[in-house]
């Protein structure tokens, strides 16, 4: 990993380290890591401003896919202060992912999270 691609891959490892945070006090300290403090998340099912927005977004889709995880979908590819990458909703159980998109992030100085644009490729019926 070059010095130019490492800031995306660790804002990357963050986000994902959020969606997958289990509890909400984990959950919190996740979001406000990787994200800034008035950081949004939008995608097609979602429109959110703020680490207490993007923590319901991400408390409910665990409702809805308990014990599922996120995971990435090939590398990470970042420029200026953007970067995208693919993700898949995996069953650990048996390793099917019904639902996989691709995120598009926006990154401040310090490399947080200023905003996320999610596309979804797949979804169950």
């Amino acid at each position: 990993m070059s010095a130019s691609t490492e800031r995306y891959e660790t804002a990357v490892a963050r986000y994902f380290e959020a969606w997958n945070a289990e509890g909400r006090d984990t959950l919190t300290k996740a979001v406000a890591s990787a994200w800034t403090t008035d950081g949004t998340y939008t995608d097609p099912l979602a429109d959110v401003r703020g680490h207490e927005g993007i923590a319901d977004v991400i408390t409910a889709v665990h409702e809805q896919f308990p014990g599922f995880v996120f995971r990435p979908l090939g590398p990470v590819d970042g420029h200026h202060d953007t970067a995208r990458f693919g993700w898949e909703l995996v069953d650990p159980k048996d390793g099917s992912a019904p639902v996989a998109g691709f995120d598009v992030i926006a990154l401040d100085g310090a490399d947080r999270i200023r905003s996320v644009h999610g596309f979804l490729d797949r979804v169950p019926a």
